[in-house]
C-alpha cells in the first residue's frame, strides 16, 4: 500500500463508534502513523515545515468550513451535495496537514487542538478562503473557480515534494480538485453565457472575489526557504498556469478579466502572517464554540 493510501485510510478506518475518538474530527492514525511521523527531510527546519503545512491546512480547513454555509442553502439538492462533497475533500486535506504540523513541531498539539485552540493570529489562511459571500450563489462559483485553480496548479507542483506526506495530500488532492475547478468552471460558463441578469451577477461575483487574488501568488520567507529544500512551491511560479485557465473559462463564459487593484496587505503583513479580514472573527467563533463549550466531549 502506497504512503497515499496509507495516510488517507488512516483517517477513516480507525474512526467507527468508538469512545476514544475526539468529538471533532478524530484523530486515529494509527495505520498512518509511519507517514504522518516521517522523519522532516534532511536540511530542512522543523518550524519551516510546520507552518507550511499549516498553510496548506489552513487554507482547506477555512474555506471547507464557508462551504459548509451552503448546506440547506444551495439553489438546489445537488448543487448542496457537490459543495458539501467538496467542503469534505479539502476537510480531508486540512487534517492530514494539520496532523503533520503538529507531529513535526513537537509541541504535543494533534489535528484538533490545532483547529479548535488557536487564536486566529495563529491561523495561516490566505483571506480569499475566510471571506462571507453572503450566500450568493455567484460568489461561491466565482471564489470556488479562484481558489480550486489556484490549489490544484499548487498541488500539482507538490507531487514531488520531500516530503512524503505533503506529498501524499497533492497525489489525492490533484483528482478532488481537478473536480472542484471543472464543476466550478461548469457554472461560471452557465452563468456567464447565461441570461443577461445571471451573466451580470457572475459579473460582479468576480469583481467582488479579485482584490483577494493577489495574495495567492506573493512568495513568504517560509515558502522560500523550503523551495530550496525541494519541500514547497513557489506560489508566483502557478500565476501564468492560473490566468491561462481563468482566461479560457471567462472567454467562453463571455466575462471580463476583472481590473480591480488587490488588496494589499497590513503593514506588510498578510493571512499567512496571522493578518485577517474583518469577517475572521466571526469565522472563527462560529467553528470553535462547540469544542470550545465541550473541551472534553468524544464521539
Amino acid at each position: 500500500m502506497n504512503a497515499e493510501q496509507n495516510v488517507y485510510e488512516g483517517l477513516t478506518e480507525q474512526h467507527g463508534d468508538t469512545t476514544d475518538g475526539h468529538w471533532a474530527f478524530g484523530t486515529g492514525f494509527s495505520d498512518a502513523g509511519v507517514e504522518i511521523t516521517a522523519p522532516v527531510p534532511a536540511g530542512v527546519d522543523p518550524a519551516d515545515l510546520a507552518a507550511y503545512c499549516l498553510m496548506l491546512g489552513d487554507d482547506a480547513l477555512i474555506y471547507s468550513h464557508r462551504l459548509t454555509e451552503w448546506v440547506s442553502n444551495a439553489p438546489e439538492l445537488e448543487e448542496e451535495v457537490a459543495l458539501a462533497n467538496t467542503a469534505l475533500d479539502l476537510l480531508g486535506q486540512a487534517r492530514i496537514l494539520l496532523a503533520r504540523a503538529g507531529e513535526v513541531e513537537g509541541a504535543g498539539r494533534d489535528e484538533d487542538r490545532l483547529a479548535y485552540w488557536r487564536t486566529d493570529a495563529e491561523f495561516r489562511n490566505v483571506a480569499l478562503a475566510e471571506l462571507d459571500d453572503e450566500l450568493d450563489f455567484a460568489r461561491c462559483i466565482a471564489r470556488l473557480l479562484i481558489f480550486s485553480t489556484w490549489r490544484l496548479a499548487v498541488l500539482n507542483r507538490l507531487l514531488d515534494s520531500s516530503d512524503p506526506v505533503i506529498a501524499a495530500v497533492a497525489g489525492k488532492g490533484v483528482k478532488e480538485l481537478t473536480y472542484h475547478r471543472d464543476y466550478a468552471a461548469r457554472w461560471t460558463l452557465r452563468l456567464g453565457d447565461g441570461t443577461e441578469v445571471s451573466h451580470r451577477r457572475m459579473q460582479t461575483a468576480l469583481d467582488w472575489v479579485w482584490p483577494r487574488v493577489g495574495e495567492l501568488f506573493r512568495t513568504h520567507d517560509v515558502e522560500r526557504r523550503l523551495v530550496a529544500a525541494g519541500v514547497a512551491t513557489d506560489p508566483a511560479d502557478v500565476r501564468a498556469e492560473f490566468d491561462d485557465v481563468l482566461d479560457q473559462v471567462l472567454g467562453q463564459a463571455t466575462l471580463t478579466r476583472p481590473e480591480r487593484p488587490a488588496a494589499g496587505p497590513i503593514a506588510g503583513r498578510s493571512g499567512r502572517d496571522g493578518v485577517h479580514t474583518e469577517f475572521f472573527g466571526r469565522v472563527l467563533a462560529e467553528f470553535q464554540s462547540l469544542a470550545r463549550q465541550h473541551p472534553d466531549a468524544t464521539w
